[in-house]
């Protein structure tokens, strides 16, 4: 090898390792070569869709998806002796979405580039082509379709696309990373999300909480909704309504936005520990939302038990109790439940707002609910039209007549006015006495 040589590929070396990060350039440590990925930019809403004329995968057969970033093309290299001013760069071109045919098309088109370039470096020009020009060059256009046969070698897939002429062998280093079409689909999907990641994780952003800008790797994002917030304001945010035990108001700050941030969020931001009493909560709170899960009554088991259809029985399967599903109490069979007199105010006004349906199930849950409301509407009726007696408490209605009063119950006479016992010998007198009910 030519000192200019040399110097040439470890200049060129040294230029690609300052150029690429170290997932996208690696240098082989044994010879004068490496590795480079190159993920292409795809257009905006980029659609691809993969199929397989195999009737045992007719699970993904339809597989579409819009996708941002797609698996790298993988550049294999190795320095001769002679390169650059006589010898190519020995390579190899290896891709899992792109058949043998389309990297056989772009391995000839690194072939015409040395030709054109003969005596220069060539290595970075073969990079810039494949990432900027390999789209347009095999005519890959949105919606795109690869199509596997059943032993998972890719076949070419739409007319407009650009082939090989006819007879033209497969380029040997033309490397077809064989998939299943689910394992192509996994991979695809996993790749796209990990890019989407490390864009977002590069890209600065305004929190609409401190006002600060900070990195995406800083900060959470609501996939939902696209809302942005730093780490720091959206952790003290859900451990506030954790400790709270508000486990479903973890979502987006927004105001009425109302996207949910996902468990795995939830636990990057607040720790193992405030996590666990999160997904405990969350798990009473779903149990709670279920109309066929009721709690074994005794406090010291609260055990959740599933209500069966049309049973008003449950049997705890930790404590075997056997208690009421609506009143919580001991199973009383046929007779109707027992309630305090609060919850007996409650089932009246729901009852008197329920529908017909509503109703018929409380009166056979409850059987005294419907003689509890003629009851409450007495003595409504007798709080509005009758004063009780000062001295029996007897409710007494005045219908006409003076203010003597005469309870009907214990005969005692009372004023109507102050509701001051009269004397029994001369019961009038009240009514002349100054300062009391005179001439009234």
């Amino acid at each position: 090898m030519s000192t200019e040589d040399q110097e040439a590929q470890e200049d060129e070396l040294l230029a690609l390792a300052s150029i690429y990060s170290e997932d996208e350039y690696k240098r082989a440590d044994a010879a004068l070569g490496g590795e480079i990925h190159l993920c292409l930019e795809l257009p905006s809403d980029f659609v691809i869709s993969i199929k397989s004329n195999s009737a045992t995968n007719s699970f993904v057969d339809n597989f579409e998806n819009t996708v941002s970033f797609l698996p790298s093309i993988i550049l294999n290299f190795e320095l001769p002796p002679g390169y650059p001013s006589t010898s190519p760069p020995n390579f190899t071109l290896s891709c899992k979405w792109l058949s043998p045919a389309q990297l056989t098309l772009l391995c000839q088109r690194l072939d015409d580039l040395w030709e054109e370039n003969k005596g220069c470096v060539v290595l970075f020009q073969w990079i810039q082509f494949l990432n900027e020009e390999t789209l347009d060059y095999l005519n890959i256009k949105s919606p795109y379709e690869i199509k596997m046969s059943s032993n998972g070698v890719q076949c070419w897939m739409q007319s407009h696309e650009k082939t090989p002429d006819d007879g033209v062998l497969l380029d040997t280093r033309a490397i077809q990373d064989e998939q299943s079409v689910s394992a192509l689909v996994k991979y695809v999907l996993d790749f796209n999300e990990a890019q989407q990641k490390k864009a977002f994780d590069r890209k600065l952003f305004l929190c609409n909480i401190c006002f600060i800008e900070k990195l995406g790797s800083d900060c959470t994002h609501f996939k939902a909704c696209e809302h942005v917030y730093c780490n720091t304001c959206l952790k003290e945010y859900f451990e506030v309504q954790i400790k709270d035990g508000q486990v479903h108001a973890l979502n987006c700050p927004e105001p009425e936005c109302t996207s949910v941030a996902t468990p795995a969020q939830v636990k990057d931001l607040v720790g193992e520990q405030l996590f666990s009493r999160y997904d405990r909560l969350l798990l009473q709170s779903s149990l709670d939302s279920m109309a066929d899960v009721v709690y074994c009554p005794r406090p010291s088991c609260q055990t959740p038990v599933m209500q069966e259809p049309d049973k008003t029985m449950g049997i705890c399967s930790v404590c075997q109790y056997a208690f009421c599903v609506f009143c919580r109490m001991a199973f009383h069979g046929l007779s109707p439940c027992k309630v305090t007199a609060g919850k007996l105010v409650e089932l009246i006004e729901e009852y008197l707002t329920a529908s017909e349906e509503r109703k018929r199930e409380m009166i056979q849950r409850y059987g005294q609910i419907e003689k509890a409301i003629e009851q409450m509407k007495n003595r409504e009726w007798l709080e509005e039209n009758s004063k009780p007696c000062p001295s029996c408490n007897s409710p007494i209605e005045k219908i006409d007549g003076c203010n003597k009063m005469t309870c009907t119950t214990c005969k005692q006479y009372f004023c109507w006015i102050c509701l001051k016992i009269l004397c029994q010998e001369n019961p009038y007198k009240h009514f002349e006495t100054p300062l009391a009910c005179l001439k009234r």
